[in-house]
């Protein structure tokens, strides 16, 4: 029987928290490697690093929405500050991490990078778990509102959990500048993952990394929003996985630079224009093909022809 998340504000919606909130604690201790297909921050981390900092997060999360609950703001309020929202939840458990590992050399600033502002679906998150999923705009999802699955509400907090994490570890290898200072800082605290422990494999990974973002930024980001498309990572027993959703983005699709734009219509001629390439193409092979063959079938039928005559002539002679 599917069970479906609640529609609005009310006993019901605080029970499904509970449970949501226990099921994802449960579940981070299941987790062990990196199964995805993209490179994560998270993956310079050992496990045991990595799921401590998923409980920080999980447990800062769940304070965070007890306070908006009480501050009582409405859904366009919510909408509003969701980004800012993100922003001060990274900082603010990036320098507990670094308190726990009583790491103080540290300066702290705020770098503006070029992110995703999607990725996570913290907007979504934050109404389903405040008002229920009758605050989603019902053409966001493939499905109806009042039908929201438990488990949709589940993957975007899974989701949220990792990236939260990973862009945690992003903020902190970014404040630390050197690949030295970062082995450094790894090594001190007993924090790091063995196949990064040495200067040379956190430069490879770093430059990996960084070549996987700009791809992700400038292409497949774009080519997701347009097949309305959100690739989410997800924690199972396996590791962290990567999945799809769903969802609509045409107010971003309308909001894409010219560069974007030219892709997707890059896109367009593509998807238009490759099929019917691709059949013409099968169809000269084809004819090519059989004309070879008939050229080769009579080429030999001569040869034989030829050879017949001069063996004939050979015997009368």
């Amino acid at each position: 029987m599917i069970r479906y998340w609640p529609t609005q504000q009310s006993i019901y919606l605080n029970n499904s928290i509970v449970d949501l909130f226990i099921e994802t604690e449960k579940k981070i201790f299941l987790v062990k490697n990196n199964k995805s297909n993209k490179y994560l921050y998270l993956d310079i981390l050992s496990k045991i690093s990595r799921n401590k900092l998923f409980k920080y997060v999980i447990k800062d999360f769940k304070k965070l929405v007890l306070d908006l609950i009480e501050l009582d703001l409405d859904l366009k309020k919510i909408s509003q500050i969701s980004n800012k929202i993100r922003n001060v939840f990274i900082e603010r458990i990036s320098k507990k991490f670094l308190c726990q590992l009583r790491y103080k050399d540290i300066k702290w600033q705020n770098k503006k990078k070029s992110k995703s502002k999607y990725n996570d679906l913290i907007e979504y998150l934050l109404m389903y778990l405040i008002f229920g999923s009758s605050s989603i705009n019902q053409n966001t999802f493939v499905f109806l509102t009042t039908y929201t699955p438990y488990n949709h509400v589940k993957i975007l907090l899974e989701n949220f959990i990792i990236q939260m994490a990973n862009n945690i570890i992003e903020e902190i290898i970014d404040n630390l500048n050197y690949s030295s200072d970062i082995n450094i800082f790894l090594k001190n605290h007993n924090i790091c993952n063995k196949l990064y422990s040495s200067n040379r494999s956190i430069v490879l990974f770093l430059n990996n990394i960084k070549w996987q973002n700009f791809l992700q930024l400038y292409i497949y980001e774009t080519k997701y929003f347009y097949s309305e498309r959100q690739q989410i990572c997800l924690l199972s027993s396996q590791g962290i996985i990567t999945k799809y959703i769903h969802i609509s983005n045409i107010t971003v699709i309308k909001s894409l630079n010219k560069f974007k734009t030219v892709f997707l219509f890059w896109l367009e001629v593509k998807d238009f224009t490759i099929p019917k390439i691709e059949k013409l193409l099968i169809v000269v092979a084809k004819y090519f093909l059989y004309s070879s063959l008939n050229l080769l079938s009579n080429l030999f039928l001569i040869i034989i022809k030829i050879i017949v005559i001069y063996l004939s002539k050979k015997i009368y002679n």
